[in-house]
């Protein structure tokens, strides 16, 4: 079985292995006669209350604000993986979508510039409300000649 190792989430932060917990049980779905004895399910947690250290407490609420679903009762982030039908698979994927979703999670969103429509577009917006202005115009009734 493969041993828990450290999360990468970006090149300069890492989450230490101690701060996971992992634990099996048997996976349902396809698999044949290995579904019923073998526990290949991975629940695979992480301590977030002792990521503060390494984190920041910033970074944690953050972590809890944008992921209250995978947050379990204690407060720890939690994932499951069961697509493979091996144990080391389940846990490399895991590990990997864990990785995946704190990145996702501590990355700052780029702030918006509010910019100004350019000259033309504003002409071309125009001109096309006069257009379609004169076409229901002459939709209508006739003018009546007397």
């Amino acid at each position: 079985m493969g041993a828990l190792r450290d999360l990468r989430i970006s090149p300069r932060r890492v989450i230490p292995a101690r701060l996971l917990s992992v634990r099996f049980a048997r996976s349902g779905g396809p698999g044949g006669q290995n579904v019923n004895k073998v526990a290949t399910k991975v629940d695979l947690r992480l301590d977030l209350d002792g990521a503060v250290e390494v984190l920041g407490e910033a970074n944690v609420a953050r972590i809890r604000r944008k992921l209250p679903n995978r947050l379990d009762a204690e407060g720890a982030l939690r994932v499951v993986a069961d697509e493979h039908r091996e144990r080391r698979r389940n846990l490399e994927a895991a590990l990997a979508r864990l990785e995946r979703l704190l990145g996702d999670a501590l990355r700052r969103p780029r702030p918006r510039r509010p910019t100004r429509p350019s000259r033309a577009s504003r002409e071309q917006r125009l001109a096309g409300k006069r257009r379609r202005a004169t076409l229901k115009r002459q939709r209508g009734r006739p003018a009546r000649d007397d």
